[in-house]
């Protein structure tokens, strides 16, 4: 399974959030505006970081906020949010955080697949910085292409 398609509406650069909870509330509502998933997604993102640990910081500076496939998500969708300040999400290791994806895959199998196709595309470290350092969405959009 591909990666769901980036597209500008769900991308969000120098983004402002106060902590982590409202950073993933960003990438959520990004993923509410391409009609991936309900306004109440965001809330099962927070609600799995809060369950389980910051799991979510795969790697220094970015975080891949999710929840299982469930009725909060409409479709396969992936948001990226860049912060205009970095915040903590308490991982021991990879904090702060500057840049924040979302994903919502409506099956179990796809689910998994898309987790393993985002790792891949961080698997270049400067990925990361050039996400965060990115000054509008389709620069974004051209590293994620780039490196998927």
């Amino acid at each position: 399974m591909a990666l769901p398609t980036l597209t500008e509406p769900a991308v969000v650069v120098g983004a402002h959030a106060d902590d982590w909870r409202a950073a993933v509330r960003l990438a959520g509502a990004a993923l509410v505006d391409i009609g991936a998933a309900k306004p109440g997604y965001s809330d099962e993102m927070i609600r799995m970081i809060e369950e389980h640990g910051p799991y979510v910081v795969i790697a220094p500076g970015l975080a891949l906020a999710h929840a299982r496939p469930g009725p909060e998500v409409l479709a396969d969708g992936l948001s990226v949010v860049t912060l205009a300040t970095p915040v903590p999400f308490g991982h021991p290791h990879n904090d702060p955080v500057s840049v924040v994806l979302a994903l919502a895959i409506t099956s179990i199998e796809g689910h998994l697949e898309s987790i393993a196709e985002l790792a891949n595309v961080f698997n270049d470290a400067s990925a990361i910085p050039a996400i965060a350092a990115a000054p509008d969405a389709d620069a974004v959009i051209a590293i994620m292409e780039k490196n998927s």
